[in-house]
């Protein structure tokens, strides 16, 4: 809301008005709570899981081997410490050396999609690519969670 619109509410009374600059797409973008006639929209934010493995640069691959292969995604996510997404281990990425680091063998920067992500449209999306999984991420690359496109489909039509 305008900062005019907010100030006006406030002098009638209302308590709790805020006035978000970086606008409505932003706060979509962050995956926050909305209202109105889109909240019941189902998004990528709405269906992302949050079970992935993570990791470290520095992290040693055997240390994260296990955790990957016993995962439902065949892969883990290389983070910093506050959640920014900075590479993709394959599973195939960890039949080497157990002594290398996450970094020497991640895949950086990986794909990913906005939480306010129609699920319809990242579901045809996945298909076209004959991808199963998307990682989604705010605007920042922070890690909101990875969703399923099979999730995304029944989702769809639900």
């Amino acid at each position: 809301m305008s900062p005019r619109a907010a100030c006006r509410l406030e002098t009638l009374g209302c308590s709790g008005v805020y006035d978000y600059v970086p606008g409505k797409v932003d706060w979509l973008a962050h995956n926050l709570p909305v209202e109105g006639k889109d909240a019941d929209l189902v998004t990528a934010g709405r269906l992302a899981q949050h079970d992935v493995v993570m990791c470290r640069l520095d992290e040693r691959v055997g240390d994260v081997r296990e955790l990957i292969l016993a995962s439902g995604y065949g892969f883990g996510l290389v983070t910093t410490a506050d959640g920014v997404v900075l590479g993709r281990l394959r599973r195939s990425a960890l039949d080497g050396d157990p002594k290398l680091r996450a970094e020497e063998v991640m895949e950086p920067g990986p794909s990913t999609v906005r939480p306010d992500t129609l699920a319809g449209d990242l579901a045809k999306r996945l298909a076209d690519r004959e991808l199963q999984f998307a990682v989604v991420t705010n605007p920042e690359g922070r890690l909101i969670g990875v969703v399923r496109r099979a999730d995304l489909e029944r989702a769809v039509s639900a």
